[in-house]
């Protein structure tokens, strides 16, 4: 039987740094894991993460909201997307992003289990 859960992000179950410029926050409740992205200005998958997940391309499949800043998503098809404050997102696995400007960008996000999580 489900029951009910709460854990606040302010006191994350873990914070995995990356290897420059920012972190995530994870929290799980239950079955669920969510994050919040600090990433900062200079901030970018190929550079900070990519060393962390030994991938080519970030193969996290993300939904979410930006609460901060902006980020451009660029998928291994060149296909660009600039998500920026308010915009609720979706983005599936095969891409790289960056900050966009000096401001850091912020994201909660869903696809968060394994991401930035050495293997």
């Amino acid at each position: 039987m489900a029951s009910l859960a709460t854990h606040s992000i302010s006191t994350p179950h873990e914070t995995r740094p990356f290897a420059a410029n920012g972190h995530i926050d994870v929290v799980t409740v239950g079955d669920f894991t969510m994050g919040k992205g600090v990433f900062e200005a200079g901030w970018r998958w190929s550079n900070d993460v990519k060393p962390i997940a030994g991938t080519d391309a970030c193969m996290g499949n993300h939904t979410g909201i930006c609460t901060a800043g902006a980020m451009t998503v660029r998928m291994d098809d060149g296909t660009e997307l600039t998500i920026s404050a308010g915009d609720v997102f979706t983005i599936p696995p095969g891409h790289d992003a960056w900050t966009v400007g000096d401001e850091a960008c912020v994201l909660y996000d869903t696809g968060v289990a394994g991401y930035a999580k050495p293997s």
